[in-house]
């Protein structure tokens, strides 16, 4: 049984959609009228009013023992079939294509950093959340900090945050809200979606990565940060240079779909090479409910 996830409000309503490409996706990339703006709205709404504090930290307890389900890595990439995710309804093909077309572009582009190839078919692993019942506005979409005021470049940030009980609460509501000014993004609570909830699960298997795969992991929705340019004021200096790995991600997990559907047969038994040196075995994913 596919999963219908509804449209991906992470792909909508980016500051730096290119007009031509945003043209050629239709009707999807229509900012102004029609059922889909009122449908990325309503997610957005939904996710603005119920992330908080004391939602992420439940979350982060539901999930975060990683004692339920088993499987590799490459079974969660063949999971992402099960998922109808309408974030791209121009396209008809399998998520799992995605993933491998993500790698794809990074390994033309840099074929010296095979870990880079790897956060490539990984990045969107998450999203097996879906197949567990879990709504779309924890799953999909722009991240942000909860724990601290909305900043100006999270999508409809002036029409959606009204009902965050958070925001009500002196010590959520300010510019930097229960934070230290340049603590660090590793001591930011976020959003709960795929991001975090992956980045998290690759912690707890231990995952022999670069820690900028783990940047680009839990913060590649992160587009008030990357691409808003804000939030700023809780980064620390590594955080910042952490930030162009993060973006030259971006621009392959954007950018890299197209019709032209890679030989995934041929091209698993490299990334298969790659999973067995950076996260072999069998893997713990999710928690029991």
């Amino acid at each position: 049984m596919k999963v219908d996830l509804g449209p991906d409000p992470s792909l909508v309503y980016r500051p730096d959609v290119d007009p031509e490409m945003a043209k050629s996706k239709g009707s999807f990339r229509n900012y102004t009228s029609g059922p889909l703006l009122d449908r990325v709205f309503t997610t957005y709404k939904l996710m603005h009013t119920h992330q908080t504090v004391d939602f992420v930290m439940r979350k982060r307890i539901q999930f975060g023992s990683f004692s339920y389900k088993k499987m590799t890595v490459m079974e969660a990439v063949d999971m992402l079939d099960d998922l109808v995710d309408e974030s791209d309804p121009d396209v008809d093909f399998p998520n799992s294509f995605h993933a491998f077309q993500t790698a794809e572009g990074i390994r033309k582009a840099h074929p010296d950093k095979d870990w880079f190839h790897l956060v490539g078919l990984l990045h969107d692993l998450g999203k097996i959340l879906a197949l567990w019942g879990e709504p779309q506005w924890a799953v999909v979409g722009d991240t942000f900090p909860v724990g601290c005021r909305p900043q100006a470049s999270v999508v409809f940030c002036d029409s959606t945050f009204q009902d965050n009980p958070d925001l009500q609460d002196p010590r959520y509501s300010t510019e930097l809200g229960m934070y230290q000014p340049h603590c660090g993004l590793e001591n930011v609570l976020m959003s709960w979606g795929h991001d975090e909830y992956l980045y998290q699960m690759m912690k707890f298997n231990k995952f022999s990565l670069p820690s900028e795969a783990f940047y680009m992991v839990r913060f590649h929705s992160f587009y008030p940060w990357h691409t808003g340019g804000d939030y700023r004021q809780l980064c620390s200096q590594q955080d910042l240079d952490m930030l162009p790995w993060v973006q030259e991600f971006n621009k392959f997990d954007l950018y890299t779909k197209c019709p032209d559907l890679p030989e995934v047969k041929s091209l698993r038994p490299y990334y298969q090479g790659l999973i067995d040196k950076y996260c072999p075995g069998i893997l713990s994913w999710i928690l029991a409910r």
